[in-house]
């Protein structure tokens, strides 16, 4: 009866929210855990589930893996809103079950939180779990990397079914392979990226401390590392990128090498970081015993996420939004922007709890790259601490009376659309939120949520 309740309640307050224009993405399955604290774990008893976490790219990774059980047949269901705490998870469960809790579509990719990770991930039992990265994010938040890391450890070891997609690249998340022995499945990029940053959040080996080494670097401290010391190194993936044939504003042509054999993938979204949830998904697609070559061909069709390098034209303005959260991701969609001659750049800083309060990380992306050929650049700067964000473009080389503060969602919205050519947004997570919607309501788009 507890089930029967939860769900009905869930179901209805979600419909209820949604006709006032709310996503009911989180009160719903709030609600739903009040009444069965266990419904995550009843839920998805009769699902194949594949779960991803990590810092950067899960949004993104869950989509590729949604459109390629798609193709193959398997119809899944996903929390496609991005609400991956246990309140958003549980919510989308109920939205996919009966409310005798029998689910509609019996595959599932969750999307979920690297701190809720540590519980929810026993409770979903997944065949597949995909680990994409692990940053400095959110430090009021998550702490260190390593208290990060130990929260992903304790949830695969309550997992121990599921196929573990690592990534190769990452030398603490590689860490993880000796606590899911026999499970374990590398993905990687054997290929340096032009990007890379000197900004690592791991340059000491996390076994006996000695500095790394690096045979290539991708970004960050991604990349072909090793321990003088000790020995503790990249170990060869099992799904990697052996080649990069072109990088262009619309997308990627690649050549992947899965489990010993070549394919061609052309990635249809822009951005070499996209390589790696390019290959973690396929990674994560082929662990459920699904076939490559269909994997690697649903590549060239993957949809953005919302916010995720996801584009509006408005007004005379082709825009490009990409959500920012920390100085990995950021130092990533820089160098996006920086690869376009000419475009305009809009930052939208908040500091609120989805945001993270501490926002010294802006101090560590390279937003001086943005301005090595001169200040000339069009800026635009909103948010609750759009000074903090001039302040730190000035330092970059940004001329700081150009660098103009826009307030309000509306009238950002206006001042994007009076711009000609390109533009990019960087938004902070609750920044991007309302601004995405203005943009969608304006050009005829559907809801996030939808």
């Amino acid at each position: 009866m507890r089930l029967f309740l939860a769900i009905l309640i869930c179901k209805l307050s979600r419909a209820a929210l949604r006709l006032l224009g709310r996503g009911g993405t989180a009160l719903p399955g709030t609600l739903a855990l009040k009444l069965c604290p266990d419904i995550v774990a009843r839920l998805s008893r009769q699902l194949r589930c594949v779960v991803v976490t990590g810092t950067n790219g899960k949004t993104t990774t869950c989509r590729m893996i949604e459109k390629m059980l798609a193709d193959a047949g398997a119809d899944p269901m996903a929390n496609r809103s991005g609400s991956n705490l246990e309140r958003g998870i549980a919510a989308d469960l109920c939205a996919n079950a009966g409310l005798g809790g029998r689910p509609r579509k019996r595959t599932a990719v969750i999307e979920c939180d690297e701190a809720a990770f540590k519980r929810v991930c026993g409770e979903l039992n997944p065949e597949a779990v995909v680990v994409t990265n692990i940053f400095r994010d959110q430090l009021d938040r998550y702490g260190e990397v390593t208290h990060t890391l130990e929260g992903i450890r304790i949830g695969l070891e309550r997992a121990p079914r599921a196929r573990v997609c690592l990534n190769a690249d990452d030398s603490l998340v590689a860490s993880l392979a000796p606590d899911a022995p026999d499970r374990v499945r590398f993905y990687g990029v054997d290929v340096p990226m032009g990007g890379a940053s000197e900004v690592s959040d791991a340059p000491r080996c996390i076994v006996c401390g000695a500095e790394y080494e690096y045979g290539f670097r991708t970004f960050a401290h991604l990349g072909g590392f090793s321990c003088p010391k000790c020995g503790y190194s990249r170990t060869e993936p099992d799904v990697a990128v052996v080649g990069v044939d072109a990088l262009t504003t619309d997308g990627t042509a690649a050549a992947l090498r899965v489990d010993g054999e070549l394919y061609g993938a052309n990635v249809s979204l822009p951005g070499a970081y996209n390589l790696y949830n390019a290959a973690a998904a396929v990674a994560a697609v082929t662990a459920l015993g699904f076939g490559a070559e269909g994997a690697v061909k649903s590549l060239a069709h993957i949809e953005s996420g919302f916010g995720r390098m996801e584009r509006f034209e408005l007004g005379g303005a082709r825009i490009t939004m990409v959500l920012v959260k920390n100085p990995a991701g950021c130092d990533r969609a820089i160098e996006y922007l920086a690869a376009q001659d000419g475009a305009a750049a809009v930052f939208c800083l908040n500091d609120g709890t989805a945001d993270g309060t501490d926002v010294s990380w802006i101090w560590d992306a390279d937003f001086e790259r943005l301005f090595e050929g001169g200040p000339s650049r069009t800026v635009i700067v909103s948010g609750t601490r759009a000074e903090d964000m001039r302040l730190r473009l000035k330092y970059a080389g940004a001329d700081e009376n150009a660098v103009r503060i826009v307030r309000g969602v509306a009238e950002l919205a206006d001042a994007v659309a009076g711009i000609s050519g390109d533009v990019c947004i960087m938004p902070t997570y609750t920044a991007m939120l309302p601004l995405r919607a203005e943009l969608a309501r304006r050009v005829g788009r559907k809801e996030f949520w939808e």
